[in-house]
């Protein structure tokens, strides 16, 4: 069993339910900007997510050149689901390449900085990156009224 695997895979089910959660949401509301959160929406933190994954552990992690996710990009949620398929697909294949191998240092550059990291490191720092910005998430919703489920980890 590989434990970082499994730990994504219930990230993916607590995801789900946060993806459930917004699409009870009218389209105008998931891509509404609230100003008592500096401007921001839903639609653009869920893209903010998936484009941290794809920096950290695709671009700086493993090397890749890919396209940059922007909020403008991505209409409605179904959209969105599809980002965080490719995004998946990313971070399984940062846990296979890294397999045993968490300790290693890799250069990574940041804000005009150069910094030593790990690839334990960035794996933690993208999930848990995802849950700081589910909370806004689901506070925003909250302002909106729509009233969020448990969003306790979720059991596969």
């Amino acid at each position: 069993m590989n434990v970082f695997e499994s730990q994504y895979d219930l990230i993916q089910n607590t995801r789900e339910s946060l993806f459930r959660y917004c699409e009870i949401m009218s389209p105008t509301d998931y891509v509404k900007k609230l100003e008592t959160l500096g401007g921001v929406s839903i639609h653009r933190l869920h893209a903010h997510v998936a484009e941290c994954y794809q920096v950290w552990l695709g671009t700086r992690a493993l090397g890749k050149s890919l396209p940059k996710i922007t909020p403008e990009s991505i209409h409605n949620i179904q959209e969105m689901r599809e980002v965080f398929k490719k995004t998946d697909e990313l971070v399984y294949e940062f846990l296979n390449e890294f397999k045993n191998r968490w300790d290693s240092a890799l250069q990574a550059s940041w804000q005009s900085d150069s910094m030593e990291l790990t690839e334990l490191w960035l794996f933690t720092h993208t999930i848990t990156h995802e849950f700081h910005h589910r909370g806004q998430i689901v506070k925003i919703g909250r302002q909106l009224g729509y009233i969020p489920p448990k969003m306790n980890l979720a059991k596969p």
